[in-house]
């Protein structure tokens, strides 16, 4: 009988060589998949080209996330299981919104029903449905036990009585049952499942839930399992405590309690034991399976300060202790520093300053060699731009990219996308029609020039074009309904000035023609009407509530009518229209048939794309720069 075979390194690059060297044995046909599990695109990439530079070559593999490859092993051995589930967090928080309004008389839900109050079909209720549904989707992966607890009808707390209902008529469907009944009927197949993978590979994950490690160590049985894990240590090291946790182990003063030795509590290498709590809680986990282990681990020495850590990690020692002794830094090690900066920008000039000087010292030394790492990519970004974006002449320029955005962040389309929508109910100023006019896509689709907007620019500027489409639109925003200095008076004289001269002082029917408008602009002129008309009229038909499906037909219509992508910018296009059509399935998946206003879809596809990214993070191994992350 095979088990789950556990191969742990201090070094990815050993693990790929592992991961390698058991592919080089290839599947009983050549037409199977070789199936690697991953945790990133990101790490996708760079196990392919790592892949690629041993074997030569890299194809017919599959690098499925965790969750889709234990919802396709369960499709393996449930029969009739569909493609999408009804439990995904997205289509419960549509579900959720239908049945709440149903339960929130009921008694337990007080504080629910206070909470929103009088807010019924708005925004505040899809962001609150949204965290119960994101909750209830970790209980089904972290907690089954309790679920299956609240559909026995144990519990009367709200969020029992609010899964019952979401889960009536799908008992079997959600994650935490499929999981009892696949682990169930894996005993009926003996022999082996039906169209599982020869092998299946996971590498570089830092952490999976009990579930996942059920499902493989039961397919285990019947296909060879390899789990390629980064492990900082050699030793065993499940039972370190930090000393936050020694604190809370060890009894509060009273005569009589064990002392920290009496409980022989160890804390192994203070940096592993405060930072590390994550992976010691999967190693402890994975230990609970049986495994044939394989390690491979490479002492980094002690020739400087990174690597003292590192090799204390390695060997589980604490230099805190007087049997170990402290290591006296050399004046010249900088293997690692820490710089006191005021403010995100100067830390930035500092880094910039601080690899120039690497390079200069080590001419070996490549921007593809060095990864900048950050909390927080979004904060950053900016200042990134402006210290690194320097001219391709200037001696100090480090190429670099910046990784793990989300698609929001970096795509033009997208956040031009957005801004349209935030025109709904705006007082449409000159500076937001502009924002969307500067995008290249939206200047394709209308045939404007660069040089064209410089003109607009003046022809706005010099007709007092402010803000507002016309006196009846600035009435609707409870202002006065003056016409004066919108765009449909400024764009009357750009009109009439073309059609007859006004010398700058007759009026005609109340309107003072624009006279500066030679003509080879006109097709300027129609063009920028062209784009108005369409504009506002696009944007006061958001005003109007509609169900989902209407939502992703009426915004796709929106998408295709002002943009023009080209070879860059097309998988921005698909982004969006995926996310558009995953809108309009909702209504059919979630049965959510209300209709809702345009605030609570622009928070809901901001929000999707928010969490969107092009799928390429910081392990690439392809890009010829820095890449902060």
């Amino acid at each position: 009988m095979m088990t789950l075979r556990l191969f742990t390194s201090n070094r990815l690059e050993i693990l790929a060589e592992a991961l390698a060297e058991v592919l080089r044995t290839p599947l009983a046909s050549v037409l199977d998949e070789e199936t690697i599990v991953v945790q990133s695109r990101g790490m996708e990439r760079w196990i392919s080209m790592q892949l690629a530079q041993r074997h030569g070559i890299c194809a017919n593999y599959r690098f499925p996330f965790p969750n889709t490859f234990v919802h396709d092993v369960f499709r393996k051995v449930i029969p009739d299981l569909p493609e999408g589930s009804p439990f995904d967090p997205k289509i419960m928080t549509w579900r959720i919104m239908k049945i709440l309004p149903s339960c929130i008389s009921k008694p337990g839900f007080e504080s629910l029903k206070i909470y929103l109050g009088d807010s019924q079909g708005d925004l505040k209720r899809l962001q609150l449905f949204e965290r119960i549904a994101d909750s209830f989707d970790q209980y089904l992966l972290f907690r089954p036990e309790m679920i299956f607890r609240w559909e026995d009808g144990n519990e009367e707390q709200w969020q029992a009585v609010l899964w019952r209902e979401l889960v009536k008529g799908n008992e079997v469907n959600h994650r935490a049952a499929l999981g009892k009944a696949f682990l169930e009927a894996v005993e009926e197949f003996p022999t082996g499942i039906n169209g599982l993978p020869e092998r299946v590979s996971l590498f570089g994950i830092s952490a999976l839930p009990r579930f996942h490690m059920q499902v493989l160590a039961a397919i285990s049985k019947f296909t060879q399992v390899n789990l390629f894990l980064m492990n900082p240590c050699r030793e065993f090291w499940g039972d370190i405590l930090s000393d936050w946790e020694m604190k809370r182990t060890t009894p509060r003063d009273g005569a009589g309690e064990p002392t920290v030795e009496e409980l022989h509590l160890e804390k192994g290498n203070s940096l592993l034991a405060s930072m590390g709590t994550l992976g010691r809680d999967f190693f402890d986990l994975a230990n609970e399976f049986t495994c044939e282990e394989f390690p491979t681990f490479v002492d980094p020495g002690e020739e400087n300060l990174l690597s003292w850590l590192q090799s204390d990690i390695l060997n589980l020692r604490d230099r805190q202790q007087r049997s170990n002794g402290k290591k006296i830094v050399a004046a010249h090690d900088t293997s690692i520093q820490i710089h006191s900066c005021h403010s995100p920008m100067r830390e930035i000039e500092v880094l910039h300053d601080r690899l120039l000087d690497m390079f200069e010292k080590d001419p070996g030394l490549l921007p593809r060699d060095i990864l900048v790492m950050t909390p927080d990519i979004e904060t950053y970004a900016p200042y990134i731009q402006a210290v690194f974006d320097i001219p391709v002449d200037d001696p100090a320029r480090i190429p670099f990219s910046i990784s793990d955005r989300s698609i929001r962040k970096e795509s033009e389309i997208i956040d031009t996308f957005v801004a349209i929508l935030d025109l709904q109910g705006s007082r449409f100023a000159a500076s937001q029609v502009f924002t969307i006019l500067e995008s290249r896509a939206v200047q394709r689709k209308f045939g404007f020039l660069e040089e064209d907007l410089d003109l607009v620019r003046r022809w706005v500027r010099e007709t007092r074009i402010r803000w507002g489409i016309d006196g009846q639109n600035r009435g609707q925003l409870d202002l006065p309904a003056l016409a004066e200095n919108t765009w449909k008076v400024g764009l009357e004289r750009l009109l009439l000035g073309y059609a007859m001269p006004g010398q700058d002082e007759n009026m005609f029917d109340g309107v003072l023609p624009y006279d500066h408008i030679e003509g080879g602009e006109a097709s300027v002129l129609g063009k920028l009407l062209e784009f108005t008309e369409q504009l506002f009229t696009h944007v006061i038909s958001l005003g109007q509530p509609r169900s989902l499906d209407r939502w992703s037909k009426t915004l796709t219509g929106l998408l295709e009518g002002f943009f023009m992508p080209d070879e860059d910018t097309e998988r921005e296009m698909q982004v969006i229209q995926r996310t558009l059509n995953e809108l309009g399935d909702m209504q059919e998946m979630a049965v959510f048939d209300e209709e809702i206003g345009i605030n609570v879809i622009k928070w809901h596809l901001g929000h999707c794309l928010e969490t969107e990214g092009f799928g390429f993070g910081f392990i690439t191994g392809w890009s010829e720069g820095v890449g902060p992350s």
